[in-house]
């Protein structure tokens, strides 16, 4: 299932299309950004008129790249590439009207680097000498390699600044405290977030450096994310990855292709309002840091007791293969459960939350070591959800307070984000929110 109903031709702008706000070029506070304050010495105005190429677009492979835009954002249930850059930033004092600047300047953006060209007009090796290129360069010459970039506003966006307090949905909540919850703060929230996933860790992270440089100015970083190795499947192509703790994860995860599934637990319909989220969704992130030590010193039957499957097979333990329907009815000799009551798959089932199902999308992270030594690793937990009040809440509580996994991790970040539906030539993303 492509999640861009707009073929790669009408994802350009050409110059009639000059004045759309995602195909007219950065605006000077954009090119300021980029260049820093270089640029205003230099005379580089105002890129109006700017078009991407269509005839190097029409070169990029179509099975490495994914349109920017379409009825909803790339990088939901577009087939989880191997590798993440999330950031989340926090916007200063700005007016509306800058900040819907931004959010132009950075569709703009993104609509190029997902087709493989550089940041801005004039790429990381042309451009005015004596000024700092528009594009940082580092994936000069690499492809796209399925490169999608997701947008996201936080709860604190609709507060009293941009007078935007009216538009805020129902469905964006301030998270509750979780039992258990270790939040750091400064691993917590942010205004706005980017999601970049890349097959490569290059063209991730070139993504999220030029789109922080755009924002200069407008947008500080609070916190980022990398990721690599992903933990979900979001297509029947795709084989179930494992976590770091090594057993397969997201075996019961959504796929793309279930189209009915996805419409009704994934996409924001015109019922849910308000109609600037309609073709949306709702993104929910937890740091979750794995004890792996304590982990690795467990036995074999202990860990799959926790889990709930075996660990080669990934088969449920009542039985069968991978993709066998657990049934948590089915005891041992001594009558007990052979899948344990406090075990992870039976406390995430579906058929144990009253059909609550999420799109699971998280990533392995590894981030040195801590103070004593211990890996500073874990996973990067992203689902998205049509609701996260009546699907990641009753799901997460569930864990939180029974799950006998919560011996081998703790949650350190959090985040909650109102993911917009696609863009298009003349609706960047968001594009509603500010009308």
């Amino acid at each position: 299932m492509s999640e861009s109903v707009a073929p790669r031709e009408s994802s350009v702008g050409a110059t009639e299309n000059a004045h759309d706000p995602v195909t007219r070029g950065l605006s000077r506070r954009g090119l300021f950004g980029l260049a820093g304050a270089t640029v205003a010495s230099a005379g580089i105005g105002a890129a109006a008129g700017v078009s991407i190429d269509r005839a190097t677009i029409a070169n990029v492979p179509a099975a490495a790249s994914y349109p920017f835009f379409g009825k909803h954002q790339a990088g939901i249930v577009t087939p989880a590439q191997d590798r993440l850059h999330f950031a989340a930033f926090d916007i200063p004092d700005i007016s509306r009207a800058e900040l819907r600047e931004l959010v132009e300047d950075w569709s703009y953006a993104a609509n190029r680097m997902t087709a493989g060209l550089g940041a801005g007009e004039f790429g990381p090796a042309s451009g005015p000498y004596d000024a700092p290129p528009d594009d940082t360069g580092e994936a000069l010459d690499l492809p796209p390699s399925g490169l999608t970039i997701t947008f996201g506003f936080g709860p604190s966006l609709f507060d009293s600044r941009f007078g935007l307090t009216s538009r805020r949905p129902a469905a964006l909540i301030d998270l509750p405290h979780f039992p258990g919850d270790a939040l750091e703060d400064a691993l917590v929230g942010g205004d706005v977030c980017i999601q970049a996933c890349s097959d490569d860790p290059q063209v991730a992270v070139h993504a999220i450096r030029n789109l922080s440089r755009i924002a200069f100015g407008r947008a500080k970083l609070r916190w980022s994310q990398l990721g690599f190795g992903r933990t979900s499947s979001t297509s029947r192509a795709q084989v179930t990855p494992r976590n770091l703790f090594g057993f397969k994860d997201g075996t019961a995860n959504m796929r793309a292709e279930d189209t009915e599934t996805i419409d009704s637990h994934v996409w924001v319909h015109g019922s849910d309002g308000p109609d600037w989220m309609v073709g949306g969704s709702y993104l929910v992130t937890r740091t979750i840091r794995m004890t792996i030590e304590t982990w690795d010193r467990a036995s074999l039957r202990e860990q799959e007791a926790v889990v709930g499957r075996t660990k080669g097979e990934g088969a449920p333990l009542s039985g069968g293969t991978e993709f066998t329907k657990p049934n948590f009815e089915t005891t041992g000799r001594d009558g007990t459960p052979l899948i344990a009551t406090d075990s992870h798959v039976r406390l995430a089932h579906p058929s144990n939350l009253g059909g609550v199902k999420i799109l699971r999308r998280g990533y392995n992270f590894v981030d040195g070591n801590d103070e004593i030594g211990r890996l500073n690793a874990g996973l990067f937990f992203m689902s998205y959800q049509r609701d996260p009040r009546t699907q990641f809440v009753p799901l997460q509580l569930s864990l939180a307070k029974n799950d006998a996994l919560n011996e081998y991790t703790r949650h350190v970040g959090s985040g909650i984000f109102a993911i917009p539906p696609g863009a298009s030539n003349d609706r960047p993303i968001g594009a509603g929110l500010f009308t």
